[in-house]
């Protein structure tokens, strides 16, 4: 018995060093310490800033949420599979963990408590951060009954002040006049896959409006991302990281 649970010990820390390593982390400077900034997948995100853990759009397939640290903080951008997933939450949801989303996230996820509901416009203070939430929705890709992939109205994305870096997460949006007309802006999440969201040409142009000094196009399947560079190239002040996502 003791050699199996030896080697159960031993498989389980072999298991934690694999996560550690496959989970990609870029992390920054504030005037409020340390922000990592950790990459799932697909839309899939989660932060670490001042003791906290800030969960945004956890989905079960799209990373090891049973063994990734539970949330203080989860906001959710909008009800699509993709993105609000009542299982993941449910995986590191504490006793005492707040969840951010939308009226039609909370229509779809009524069991679930200690839920902020925030519409476009929006500005709230918790755990230390300022949100804001901005509009999310599609001008141009739309469904083969004329409704676009995203209404207006309906998702958010979200400016997170971290200290002094403001961050742009943007949810599941093209590239609209909300967006563009944004300042101040760090670092930037900008989707990037079709039909569902922005094409290179249109992520391009949004940065080149708004200008984040880092941009990171995510939610992006299988676009290639060497397009996105190449537009980008002479915008010295952009700087593009791309990571798998």
């Amino acid at each position: 018995m003791k050699k199996i649970i030896s080697l159960i010990a031993s498989l389980l820390i072999v298991i934690n060093i694999t996560y550690s390593q496959d989970l990609q982390t870029d992390k920054f400077e504030t005037n409020s310490g340390e922000l990592a900034i950790n990459f799932v997948k697909h839309g899939s995100l989660f932060f670490e800033f001042n003791g906290k853990i800030i969960h945004v759009d956890p989905v079960v397939r799209m990373g090891d949420y049973e063994n990734y640290p539970d949330a203080d903080l989860i906001l959710i951008t909008h009800h699509h599979g993709d993105h609000l997933d009542l299982n993941a939450i449910e995986l590191i949801k504490k006793e005492n963990t707040k969840i951010i989303l939308t009226q039609k996230c909370h229509e779809l996820s009524e069991n679930l408590f200690d839920v902020i509901i925030m519409k476009n416009g929006d500005v709230l203070e918790i755990s230390q951060l300022e949100i804001e939430a901005i509009p999310a929705y599609n001008i141009q890709h739309k469904r083969d009954n004329g409704n676009p992939f995203h209404m207006k109205g309906e998702g958010n994305g979200y400016v997170i002040k971290f200290g002094d870096k403001k961050v742009l997460i943007a949810g599941d949006t093209e590239n609209i006049i909300e967006i563009k007309a944004l300042k101040n802006i760090d670092i930037a999440f900008l989707p990037m896959n079709l039909p569902y969201t922005m094409t290179p040409e249109m992520v391009a142009d949004a940065a080149k409006a708004f200008k984040p000094k880092i941009l990171y196009p995510y939610h992006y399947g299988n676009t290639d991302t060497s397009i996105l560079v190449e537009l980008l190239k002479d915008e010295k002040e952009i700087e593009v990281r791309i990571k798998k996502m």
